[in-house]
Formats: structure tokens, C-alpha cells, sequence
């Protein structure tokens, strides 16, 4: 019975060993990219309506200030995020080349539908067509990292954001 015993513990503790999570490697990032690229992610054909204006970055800004700044900062660069980097998977920085490699429609169909199980939500039915189109252009624009500052509700700064500032 003792030794039954010490069997299961240490089959367990084998089994809690090996379940360390650990990043991917290169071979994984390069395969899941590809299948979000061209299988997972829809939206693939879908233009953008609204030309890349200076007012149409302005409108982007503000709609992103609203409902993406908590999770991806002002600068769409997790730039006052206390947790970006502690969720797993951790929050994208929206400047790097692999979120700047979908197309317009697939970075609308993401913000539309979200990424389950990466806590990315859903839009539908909270942001117009407009503003989501809208939020797509700034993207494709962002800012400096940094530059916005962090959003207000980390800082703890009353006064509104920049992005809330332009109009």
C-alpha cells in the first residue's frame, strides 16, 4: 500500500513537471501565423472603406482610446498596461510585423469577432462599422510607443487622454 503510494506521488509530480508552460518556439510562431494568416482569421477580401486621412486617424484614435486603450495602450504599443505581458498569450504590440501582416479586412474581422481563447472580444454589436474601419486605419498609423502616455485609468490622471483631446 506504501509503495502504491509513492508510485502515484511520484507519477504526479512527473506529470506537474511536465506540464510547464513555456513559450513557443520558432517553428510554432511560424505555423500558427500561418494558419491565422490563411485559415483561422476571416475577413481576408474585405476593403477598408475610409481613405488613410488625417481625419479618419484622428476618428481612430479617439474610437481606439475608448474601447482598445485598456488592453493595448493609447499607442496600440501596451504603453501603461500592467498586465499585457502577463497574460498568455500576452498582448501583441498592434506595431509588430505580424499584426501589420493581415489585411485591413482581417484586422476588422478580429476586432469585429475577437480571438477566443486570447481574451481579444468581440465588437459586434458595441462599435459601429465606422469606428471599426476607423480603428483599422489608425492602426495602420500608430504613434510612437510612448507618446500618447498611459491611459488614464492606470495613471490615475483625471484629465482626459490625448487621443480623447483630438477631435
Amino acid at each position: 500500500m506504501v509503495k502504491a503510494k509513492i508510485t502515484l506521488l511520484l507519477c504526479m509530480a512527473t506529470l506537474l513537471l511536465g506540464c510547464k508552460a513555456t513559450p513557443p518556439g520558432k517553428w510554432e510562431t511560424v505555423a500558427m501565423t500561418k494558419i491565422k494568416h490563411s485559415i483561422t482569421i476571416g475577413g481576408r477580401q474585405a476593403k477598408n472603406p475610409l481613405p488613410s486621412s488625417a481625419q479618419n486617424i484622428a476618428e481612430g484614435r479617439d474610437a481606439f482610446s475608448h474601447y482598445c486603450a485598456a488592453c493595448h495602450g493609447l499607442d496600440g504599443q501596451n504603453t501603461g498596461v500592467p498586465f499585457g505581458d502577463r497574460m498568455s498569450p500576452p498582448v501583441p504590440m498592434l506595431s509588430s510585423s505580424e499584426v501589420q501582416s493581415y489585411t485591413d479586412g482581417q484586422l476588422k474581422w478580429v476586432i469585429d469577432n475577437g480571438i477566443s481563447p486570447t481574451g481579444m472580444p468581440g465588437s459586434t454589436g458595441i462599435l459601429t462599422e465606422s469606428e471599426i474601419w476607423s480603428i483599422v486605419v489608425y492602426i495602420r498609423h500608430l504613434p510612437p510607443v510612448g507618446s500618447l502616455g498611459e491611459p488614464a485609468m492606470y495613471s490615475g490622471d483625471p484629465r482626459p487622454t490625448p487621443a480623447a483631446q483630438v477631435r
